[in-house]
């Protein structure tokens, strides 16, 4: 259990004004290290103790006029304020406490008090410079106090003022934190044990999301009697929810004096997200870009799983570990590879090397797991480096795929007893013989374990850890953590950003990104002529690579935010200094020499006092109005305990060691489709980067184009076929390449008219199938899905097929750099005439197809193309519109001269391109009738008669 401890005291003389604090509790020395067994078990039995009794507010004979809680949450980033009114009722001076226990990852930023109309107000500090103001305040025989924070862990604030009867206290503590997604959820909870009733208590958490709230709940956790009295309203990006209840509301029972209300209450929500390039936001000088893709195939998995069944885990540790390693090994598929290792003074092995997970595989584990009886000391360093040599071995055979994730999933209760004992020589080992692509995830269980141990190897090697309660919950604990980290989606992601466009970016690399999580990067936004801030995402995903590409007004979310009452507007400001100082902390305990250290200490101090975050090298200094009566909130020099970097638990692994690549982008070449094009080509659209002028197309209802072999001449004709139909454009079993477009209906004036609603684009070399509607973009092999949607530009290659999407415009396949294929996206608007978006595809005549290649396209492409003629050209009814004679493979043919539209240069007008129009569907210029084009699946090749 981490926890906070903030203990103060205050005397308050009846006599005079005069303050003295003094100091009440004890806290851990700075620079040592309590190994004893004895001692740590004494540390946990004391803090369970405390979490049983724990009261907001302390007091015999007190009356709490009001506890209040407000939360402003804004783009993920959490402002909590609490504030209560206590009066001392008794006929006694008293010691009345405050407490309250926040969330391990949050900072406290202020805390101010009033007592009897004295109003003391919290500042943060350099340590020295608070601890100086301190002591000399003490010297003067002032006010002074110390508020120290227990090293272990930072959770509960606590501190007591001594008052004299008929006192007034107002206390009110301000911190802050990100939001971390986890399993699709960002959660907040804020803790409620008032310990009494309370005539005006009240929680109100606000949310305000610039892209929207796909959902928000708030679950009742605090008992039944609450069911009805959580509040959620919620409009497109705002939510409201509030908890008020009244005394009798509160009471444990009709005629109780005691209060009900005692627990957890929770607010889980998650946001709208129109693409997997991320969310890109730019406030107040600040930029925080969220990325978390979704609708991609999990990679394959290699896991060790490496149990401590030492003595100390008999009973329910052991118990619960059995249980949740059952469940653990039923996820695993027949593409992943796992095997287990038990230890304790000695190692064994399940399986010497890594096995399949098949049902037999796993049922033969969970045998194995089962029978284990724990005994015996801990032999952590042997365990974990069987473990890498099992790994390495697979590796070094070729039994791991490239592009899987290998992760060692280490369950431990205690500190090393066997072998090699020395933390930091394990540490050393283990950094030693990792390689770049393993991760080290850890679980700690219980007190007794070493955390800080735990979470410096997992962070060092591209992991995280947690600390897992030993109770009856543990199994699902440990089954919840797996959750986090068994569905990994991608590998060694960079985002990154133009030259001089952003500085101190905070991490940018990240080894790994599980589905559910997010990862975070946020930097400061430098002057610049254009408002608009673009970045670049790479990654690796199962057998493809991907590159996205989004941007953001740097103006406009400043707008929004100063329309909103109750929302967060320094977020960004604020986020960017939170996850900086987390990732300093983070590299502060594992820097390699006392310089580099000093360095980061200093930056950390630093931007503390700027930002006003308590952390561990920086003090809260609370003073009344006139500086003369002072308390010190403090907290430890040097706590062991990193911090996970960027994305945090639910992030995926952060890759710590990972040396930060320039923010700086060369864009590929297809990224010039959406940056400002030079003023000779102003004019120029998104399509003129990518094909060439000359095209075959079908757009519209659906309207071919076709630029005729060795001529300059076009000629046009509908199909009229049913809605639901596909029809084949190209089919060539030679290249192994398949276009085919389905039909949709769009009803205009009670005429049916029909468009193409989907595109696919089929390569069967490869198994890879490109589907294309006006919702997404869908790509799969086979074996793996991936889904991306038309909200961001990106670029996606995989076994010589390359996607290349222009955000809400197109999209082009291109397969092995010698076919191509165009799909326009049409969005019509309120009251077009056309009560559906549709799609459009332009293909170029260069394409290299094979002799074999067919359809309603691809027969134009086929060579030698027989001879056309036009002929007899005169006025016909329309004077518009000539008319003439066209013979083509031995057929006269009555066609007209019109236009069609090319949309590629202006998807709401198009621009004329003039043909002759061939009537009744083509017939007479394609070979057979449209209906033998219509084939069976979007995947089919065509089949002529």
């Amino acid at each position: 259990m981490r926890r906070l401890l903030l203990l103060l005291g205050l005397l308050v003389l009846r006599q005079g004004s005069c303050f003295e604090f003094v100091i009440d509790g004890e806290w851990e020395d700075e620079t040592s290290h309590i190994q004893d067994h004895r001692e740590r078990h004494k540390r946990a039995i004391l803090t369970s103790e405390e979490q049983e009794d724990f009261e907001a507010i302390r007091g015999d004979d007190i009356t709490v006029k009001s506890y209040k809680v407000e939360s402003r949450i804004t783009s993920r980033f959490a402002h909590t304020t609490v504030r209560s009114s206590v009066v001392n009722s008794g006929s006694k001076a008293q010691s009345i406490g405050f407490n309250v226990q926040i969330p391990k990852r949050a900072f406290i930023t202020n805390f101010t008090m009033n007592v009897n109309g004295i109003t003391f107000v919290g500042s943060v500090k350099e340590k020295t410079v608070a601890r100086n103001l301190y002591a000399q305040a003490r010297a003067r025989g002032k006010a002074a106090g110390i508020i120290r924070a227990n090293s272990q862990d930072m959770e509960t604030f606590k501190t007591e003022v001594h008052v004299p009867p008929g006192s007034n206290i107002e206390f009110e503590l301000h911190y802050q934190e990100m939001m971390h997604r986890k399993l699709g959820f960002y959660e907040h909870s804020l803790y409620l044990q008032p310990g009494r009733l309370v005539p005006q208590f009240q929680v109100d958490v606000y949310i305000y999301e610039p892209k929207g709230i796909s959902s928000v709940q708030a679950p009742n956790t605090l008992g039944v009697q609450f069911s009805d009295l959580i509040k959620v309203t919620s409009t497109k990006d705002k939510a409201h929810i509030v908890f008020k209840p009244n005394l009798q509301q509160q009471r444990k029972c009709d005629n109780c004096t005691g209060s009900a209300i005692d627990g957890v209450f929770t607010v889980k929500y998650d946001v709208n997200r129109d693409s997997n390039a991320g969310e890109l936001q730019v406030s107040d000088g600040h930029f925080v870009h969220f990325f978390a893709p979704s609708n991609l195939s999990p990679l394959s998995k290699n896991i060790v799983f490496v149990i401590d069944v030492s003595g100390s885990m008999w009973g329910v540790k052991m118990k619960q570990t059995v249980e949740a390693m059952q469940a653990i090994l039923d996820d695993l598929t027949i593409d992943d590879n796992f095997s287990v290792i038990d230890f304790n003074h000695n190692v064994r092995c399940w399986s010497e090397e890594l096995v399949p997970g098949s049902s037999i595989q796993v049922a033969d584990a969970k045998k194995y797991i089962q029978n284990i009886k724990p005994n015996g000391g801990t032999n952590i360093n042997e365990a974990l480096m069987r473990a890498v040599q099992m790994l390495v071995k697979a590796s070094n055979q070729g039994l791991i795929d490239s592009r899987s994730v290998s992760m060692i999933i280490l369950v431990s209760d205690g500190d090393p007893t066997v072998g090699e004992i020395k933390l930091s020589t394990i540490q050393k080992n283990v950094k030693r013989v990792m390689r770049e692509e393993f991760s080290l995830f850890s679980l700690g269980i219980g007190f007794d374990v070493d955390y800080d141990f735990l979470e410096r190897i997992a962070n060092e090697n591209r992991g995280m850890a947690q600390r897992i309660y030993a109770n009856h919950d543990a199994a699902e604990q440990l089954r919840t953590f797996y959750s986090q980290v068994s569905s990994p989606l991608l590998r060694r992601i960079t985002i990154q950003f133009p030259e001089d466009s952003v500085s101190e970016v905070t991490q940018n690399r990240f080894d790994k990104y599980f589905s559910g999580s997010e990862l975070v990067v946020a930097g400061r936004v430098l002057p610049s002529d254009t408002n608009t801030l673009s970045s670049i995402t790479t990654a690796a995903a199962a057998r493809l690579d991907l590159t996205l590409e989004t941007d953001a007004d740097t103006t406009q979310l400043d707008m929004e935010l100063a329309k909103q009452q109750h929302s967060f507007t320094g977020f960004a400001r604020q986020m960017w200094a939170y996850l900086t100082i987390k990732q300093l902390i983070s590299e502060r305990s594992l820097a390699p020499t006392a310089v580099k250290k000093r360095k980061i200490t200093q930056r950390i101090m630093t931007l503390a006092v700027e930002h006003q975050f308590v952390t561990p090298l920086t003090a809260l200094l609370v003073e009344s109005e006139d500086a003369k009566e002072r308390l010190l909130a403090d907290s430890p020099k040097d706590p062991k305990h990193g911090c996970c970097s960027g994305g945090g638990l639910g992030a995926g692994s952060a890759s710590n060691n990972l040396a930060p690549v320039r923010v700086v982008y060369q864009p590929p070449p297809w990224v010039q489709m959406t940056t400002q094009a030079p003023p000779s080509q102003a004019n120029k659209g998104p399509e003129d980067w990518t094909l060439p002028q000359q095209v075959n197309l079908v757009d519209n209802d659906p309207h071919f184009i076709v630029h005729l072999p060795g001529s300059d001449t076009y000629v046009c004709f509908n199909i009229d076929s049913k809605p639901g139909h596909i029809l084949n454009l190209v089919s060539d079993s030679g290249t192994g390449v398949v276009v085919n477009g389905q039909l949709i209906r769009s009803n205009h004036k009670n005429k049916i008219n029909t468009y193409f609603g989907i595109v696919s684009i089929y390569y069967q070399p490869e198994g890879v199938s490109v589907t294309v509607s006006t919702n997404s973009i869908d790509m799969t092999d086979g074996r793996n899905n991936h889904s991306f949607t038309w909200g961001a530009t990106a670029d996606i290659s995989q076994d010589g097929v390359r996607i290349s999407i222009v955000r809400n415009s197109q999209v082009t396949i291109t397969i092995n750099n010698n076919i191509q294929v165009m799909v326009l996206l049409h969005r019509v608007w309120k009251k077009h005439p056309v009560n559906v978006d549709f799609l459009g595809v332009y293909i170029p005549n260069n394409n290299q197809y094979s002799p074999l290649v067919h359809g309603l396209i691809g027969q134009f492409s086929r060579e030698p193309f027989p001879e056309v003629s036009v002929y007899d050209i005169h006025e016909g009814a329309d004077p518009l519109k000539n008319e003439a004679t066209m013979e083509v493979k031995g057929n006269k043919l009555l066609v007209t001269r019109g236009w069609q539209k090319d949309y590629r240069s202006d998807t709401k007008r198009g621009s004329n391109v003039y043909c002759w129009f061939i009537h009744n569907s083509g017939k007479g210029l394609i070979d057979g009738h449209y209906t033998d084009y219509i084939v069976p699946g979007l995947n089919s090749f065509l089949q002529m008669p």
